[in-house]
């Protein structure tokens, strides 16, 4: 027998407007910040993973698009679970190319690994269910 969890709507809420403000904020910087984004991927420890992808000025104007349209889709509680997919297929690469291999600070590392478990539960979770 499954145990019945019971999660507040407001919870819900908030941790959809909480999550999607960093991809906000991220997609924003990748947009007005092309260069300095760039050169952050090339000096990562495992920048080839980056490359893999094509052009770095492409992915990152990409990406920067892409974060901004699921950020706000998530915001906005609109396809949130396809919203949640996207951007945890953004986050991914992100997390590989620059945080891994940072020896000297596994924070940021963390905070990733924090914001796809944020992600992850509205992947895995019928949201429709708290619409209620």
């Amino acid at each position: 027998m499954t145990p019945i969890i019971t999660v507040s709507k407001r919870s819900v809420q908030l941790l959809r407007i909480m999550v999607s403000g960093i991809f906000l904020v991220a997609g924003f910087g990748h947009l007005i910040n092309i260069e300095k984004t760039v050169q952050r991927i090339e000096m990562a420890s495992f920048k080839g993973f980056a490359l893999f992808f094509g052009n770095l000025e492409l992915m990152v104007i990409l990406s920067g698009i892409v974060m901004l349209i699921a950020g706000i889709s998530l915001l906005i509680g609109f396809k949130t679970r396809w919203a949640a997919i996207v951007l945890l297929l953004i986050l991914l690469p992100i997390t590989i190319t620059i945080q891994v291999g940072q020896i000297t600070s596994l924070g940021p590392l963390f905070k990733n690994i924090a914001i796809a478990g944020g992600l992850l539960f509205f992947i895995l979770n019928d949201i429709q269910t708290f619409k209620k």
